[in-house]
């Protein structure tokens, strides 16, 4: 899950780059309808958005800082503050950026779906998490509705409610049949239904789309114990290599040498 949020993050701080908004009049803000506060806002906040990308966390702070002191009703820039925040492990901090974004901005579908994610994994409150995908879901202007639904999916999936994920991650697929967290969250989903053919359908597709060499540990662990149910030895034994090899310290690793197939 942790790396699907990481996606969700990005795909919020390259929307910020984009800079596009609407002037009131039905247009396009452009750069000659910005005041001087605006533009020097929306320089300092491309500078932290690239400060961010390179992992240079106190130095994107400090620019969102001017940004923000630049154009304090700038919710994006709240936003983008709650992200840095949140890598850097100020978890509450992060929490209160997120709930100012969202009273400068409500229904915002970005920050409504990334501050769903930070409810779910950072703060483990799915149940809280889950009013602010749908919110996301419900904007006809969304233009990446994927990574919602996909967080959705999985935060259903952490509060054991598979039916709901079922239907969320469903429909991500129907956007992206090929995206490694929709394929590898059905296999979840179903291997915790016990509908293995189904679990096995989604594995299959998820080696078939991801290299196998790039898997999460959590997610080979979950391939090895699906094709064990299938009956194929073959790739279980193939599958249990991989998870030698590349992650011999893990907590899966340290399962598959108990054999504690299905805790």
């Amino acid at each position: 899950m942790a790396s699907q949020a990481g996606g969700a993050a990005l795909l919020f701080a390259l929307a910020l780059l984009a800079g596009c908004a609407s002037n009131g009049g039905g247009e396009l803000k452009t750069a000659s309808d910005q005041t001087a506060a605006e533009k020097r806002a929306s320089i300092r906040m491309q500078l932290a958005v690239g400060y961010y990308q390179q992992g240079k966390l106190e130095i994107a702070l400090d620019e969102v800082k001017q940004a923000i002191a630049a154009e304090p009703g700038n919710a994006e820039a709240y936003g983008l503050r709650a992200l840095i925040y949140t890598a850097m492990g100020q978890l509450p901090l992060a929490d209160e950026n997120y709930q100012t974004a969202l009273r400068l901005n409500p229904g915002n579908p970005d920050l409504s779906n990334n501050y769903g994610s930070f409810l779910c994994q950072s703060l483990n409150k799915p149940a809280q998490a889950m009013p602010y995908f749908d919110t996301a879901l419900r904007n006809r202007a969304y233009q990446t509705p994927v990574s919602a639904l996909v967080n959705a999916g999985l935060c259903s999936i952490r509060s054991k409610n598979f039916l709901a994920a079922e239907r969320y991650l469903l429909e991500a697929v129907r956007y992206n049949p090929d995206l490694q967290a929709s394929n590898a969250g059905l296999a979840r989903t179903y291997y915790e239904r016990r509908d293995y053919q189904r679990a096995g359908f989604f594995i299959n597709r998820l080696i078939e789309t991801s290299k196998l060499d790039k898997l999460s540990a959590d997610a080979l662990w979950l391939a090895l114990r699906v094709q064990r149910k299938l009956g194929d030895r073959s790739q279980e034994a193939s599958l249990a290599a991989q998870l030698r090899r590349r992650f011999p310290g893990s907590p899966e690793y340290a399962a598959f040498e108990r054999g504690a197939f299905d805790e």
